[in-house]
């Protein structure tokens, strides 16, 4: 299955006759593009992990499958913005020895960064099936008490993992009920990356991801290896979707990793723009965004598919 192009989420910039950018805005924000238009997402850290929030479209370089857009169309920045997230939390037999870390890292982002006022978040466990275990809600206390409960009925289930169905059925059915371009739309999934059980490909888990603007943030709590096919799996997910992975998860290193993504979705860019060459053939193009003039890490998906 292929996203529709109705609703993308990329970063823009102006290569050609760039426009003046707007000052930065807290406000959630709603954009609409047409078919032959790209929308990207991305954000912007120092070398230090901070946040840059004041660059301009001369700061930037894109590239679309190796050329320069053909026109730049809009570039803004926002600040502060309310949060959507996904707690997705793997309760397969292969993990339960992580479940004690990933419950405390989930309640500690529930109870100490979700505003009440602005953000909303919601409890999904998978194995061999998945379950909502908490809807929509803004309160900490609500959902740390299902996180508590994650894996409560875990000895009754047999084996078997549904990572790729249970992203497509978040972004599907949770994140498809809310506005999806009006907030930083983010998955916190806790899992090894291995996948047994599912009907969903990856293909199509990052085409859903990039049509509702929702990036993956991933925790695993084994250090980081080549030789992963999970950890192979997390990090494409991450890549294509404009999130990251955390290795190695120690509780000391777990609050900067917390902070690191709340930087990342508090202050976002956004960019539409129309690629010199698209074809309506359903290929994947590659996305590079720099700031030769800025430096410092630039965070967005790494391509999305062409239209069919």
């Amino acid at each position: 299955m292929r996203a529709h192009w109705t609703h993308l989420g990329i970063l823009v910039s102006t290569l050609g006759a760039p426009q003046a950018s707007a000052p930065p805005s807290s406000a959630p924000y709603t954009l609409t593009v047409a078919v032959d238009e790209v929308s990207v997402i991305f954000h912007a850290t120092d070398w230090h992990g901070l946040p840059i929030d004041d660059l301009t479209l001369n700061d930037l370089r894109l590239l679309d499958n190796g050329k320069r857009p053909r026109q730049i169309l809009s570039f803004e920045a926002h600040q502060s913005l309310p949060i959507r997230a996904g707690i997705l939390v793997d309760t397969s037999r292969s993990v339960l020895g992580d479940l004690q870390r990933n419950r405390w890292t989930a309640t500690e982002y529930a109870e100490h960064l979700l505003r009440k006022q602005t953000d909303s978040i919601f409890l999904m466990r998978f194995d061999s099936s998945t379950k909502v275990l908490q809807d929509w809600t803004s309160s900490s206390d609500v959902i740390a008490a299902n996180i508590s409960n994650v894996a409560a009925d875990h000895a009754s289930r047999i084996g078997g993992t549904v990572l790729y169905d249970s992203i497509y059925k978040a972004c599907h059915d949770q994140f498809g009920k809310v506005s999806s371009v009006a907030s930083g739309n983010f998955i916190l999934l806790f899992t090894d990356g291995l996948d047994n059980a599912s009907h969903a490909r990856i293909e199509d888990d990052i085409d859903m991801c990039q049509s509702s603007h929702t990036a993956i943030y991933a925790f695993s709590n084994d250090p980081k290896s080549i030789f992963s096919e999970g950890q192979k799996t997390l990090a494409e997910l991450a890549a294509k979707t404009g999130g990251r992975v955390f290795f190695d998860q120690t509780e000391d290193k777990i609050w900067n990793d917390l902070r690191i993504m709340e930087g990342d979705l508090r202050s976002q860019y956004r960019i539409v723009y129309k690629p010199a060459n698209l074809k309506p053939d359903g290929t994947f193009h590659r996305i590079k965004l720099s700031s030769p003039t800025r430096g410092g890490v630039i965070t967005a998906r790494s391509g999305y598919y062409a239209p069919r």
